[in-house]
Order: structure tokens, then sequence, then C-alpha cells
């Protein structure tokens, strides 16, 4: 006949599968109580629970009792399973709390000392300048005005008298884009041509805003800033100019700043002159040019040229930076460094 039993089911036999339960527990306690990192708490609790661990091959070991002794020593190892996961899991938490006070102790802040603050930003040296000039202008009765940067032939060159084979018109001087006919503006007076073409005589009106030229050096930046202004009425004259431009340079720079005005050649303006100030001692430095507005500006864009004059000025925003804050090279605005910027 069949053998029914299990091969293991006396005493010895069970002693052989599972050993000795009931010293398990303080086995376990006593090495716990050794661990001082977590690091050595993962490896012994590998030990008891892992997959090769001593509880785990004891419930392996189950299968070769008796059902009874297997019911009865099965209750007994979860007990213990049991037992011994809350013992690590206690450890564990001992453990995360002694580093947390170790790291709070470390990181104790001294809430009687002030506070440090937030440092605050500030704004760029360029924008202070435009800003300064906008509320000059707007203070004598000027008009702020924007337009885009993006600009068509006719209101980047053709409106302002700028012949089809001007230099500035070149590829080596504009930044064109893959429409011909389209630009990154070379200057803002592509915004006065704009408000000519849509207020109502007379006007007064200052165009700040960036513009866009291949070049690059010490004084000269691929994008820069210009603030334009405009008047058109039935009286001005090249003495209002002037006096207008001495007018604002003594308001930004004093009254002991020095300007010029030298003739110069503008299709837009005539007659032009060049407008530049003291500039590091016995250096002059060109601001822009500026003149009476060219007949021929006003005509095309159907404005009698023989009952209104205008008046223009263009000038660079970046230049009047570098005078104002003693700034050597433009280059400087545009390189985003903080302790630099922060000066100002």
């Amino acid at each position: 006949m069949k053998n029914d039993q299990p091969a293991y089911s006396d005493k010895a036999t069970e002693a052989s599968v599972l050993g000795d339960l009931a010293g398990i527990v303080p086995e376990a306690t006593r090495l716990v109580a050794t661990i001082v990192d977590l690091n050595q708490l993962d490896q012994l609790k590998s030990r008891y629970l892992g997959k090769q661990g001593l509880l785990t091959q004891k419930l392996k070991n189950l299968g070769s009792l008796s059902p009874e002794l297997k019911s009865n020593y099965g209750k007994e190892l979860n007990e213990l399973k049991t037992r011994i996961f809350q013992l690590f899991n206690q450890k564990e938490q001992e453990l995360k709390q002694r580093a947390l006070n170790t790291a709070l102790q470390a990181e104790h802040i001294d809430i009687s000392l002030p506070p440090r603050g937030v440092p605050k930003g500030s704004l760029h040296p360029i924008s202070q300048i435009r800003r300064k000039l906008a509320g000059f202008f707007s203070r004598m009765g000027f008009t702020v005005l924007d337009g885009p940067e993006i600009e068509d032939d006719f209101h980047n060159f053709s409106a302002l008298n700028i012949p089809p084979l001007h230099p500035a018109r070149s590829k080596h001087d504009t930044f064109y884009l893959n429409d011909q006919n389209l630009s990154l503006r070379s200057q803002t007076s592509s915004v006065q041509v704009r408000a000519l073409e849509n207020l109502k005589l007379p006007l007064n009106i200052v165009c700040p805003g960036r513009v866009f030229r291949r070049d690059n050096d010490a004084t000269h930046s691929p994008m820069f800033h210009q603030m334009e202004m405009l008047m058109v009425n039935q009286t001005v004259t090249m003495a209002n100019l002037r006096w207008l431009i001495f007018n604002f340079v003594t308001y930004l720079f004093g009254p002991d700043a020095q300007c010029r005005f030298r003739p110069s050649y503008f299709p837009f303006t005539e007659p032009s002159a060049e407008v530049d100030i003291r500039w590091q001692g016995q250096k002059w430095l060109e601001l822009g040019g500026c003149g009476v507005v060219h007949p021929n500006v006003l005509n095309t864009l159907n404005i009698d040229s023989s009952k209104y004059r205008g008046l223009a000025f263009g000038f660079g925003l970046d230049r009047l930076a570098m005078v104002y804050y003693g700034i050597n090279d433009i280059r400087r605005l545009y390189e985003n460094d903080i302790d630099f910027l922060s000066q100002f």
C-alpha cells in the first residue's frame, strides 16, 4: 500500500526542518540594537526576511511536515514574521528620526537675527534713459509712439526719400527677411511715416524703440535703441530744433554738457546735421542726426510741403546711456552681466 505519511513526522525531524523558533526574536532584537544606520538595517532585514532569509526558508520547509504540524508551525512562523517586521520597522523609524534631529541641529536657524531680505532688481540702463527722455518730451507736449519692428520697403525706405541704390538698402547694412520687401527696421523713422499717414497736423511725437543694423564694435551693436522726434507745423525752423536738442542734452547731462552740430547729409532731411557730445575727456561721440524734414517726404505722404514744415532727429539711446553712465563699450549693455548691470 501507498504510504500517505510525510517524510518527516517525528520531533527530531521537526527540529531539523524548523530549528529553534524561540531563539529567533531574542537574537534579532540583540542584533537590531547594534545597528547605527539604515544601510546596515536593510542588510540585517534581508538576513531574516529576504528571499533567502531565515524565516522565508523556514516557511518553505513547512511543506515537509504533516498537515497538523504544518498548521501549528505555520501559525507560529507567521506570528514570528510579524514580530520581526515590527522590530525592524520600529528601528527604521528610530534611525530616521535620529537623522532628522541631526539635520535639524546642523541647519539650525537663529530666528532672532533680522531677515536678509530679497535682492531687488533694477531697470536696465537703456530703459532708464528711455524713461527719462520719454518723460521729458511728454512734459513738453510730445506724444510717445511705437510701431512694428518688421517693416516693408515703403515705410522703412521709400517714404523717407531713400533712393533704390542707397547703401542703407544693401544686405550689408539691413537685415532682410525671406521676403525682400520686408526687413527689420533700420530706424524708428518708420513710426514717423505711420504717424504722418494716420494723425492730424500739427503733430509733436517721439518714437523710442529697437532698431537693427549690421554693425558690431565698441560703439555699434546689431540691435540698438533709438529715440526719434518729429514736429510738423507751419512755423518751425532749424533754430527751434537746435533749442530743443540743447535743452534735452542739458536736462540729461547737466548745464556743463558740451554739444555740437556738424553739417551732414541725410536723404530725409534738408538741411541736415550730426549731433556730437563730449565723451571721456577730449573725445566726441556721435549721438545721431537731425534736420528739417525733406519736402519729398511730406509730398510722398500727401502733405503740402509749401504749407507745412517739419523737424526731426534720431538719437541712439544706447550711446546716451554710455555717456550718462560712463560706459566705454556698448557691448557691455547686452552681455547680461548681473554684477555690471546692478551698478545702475
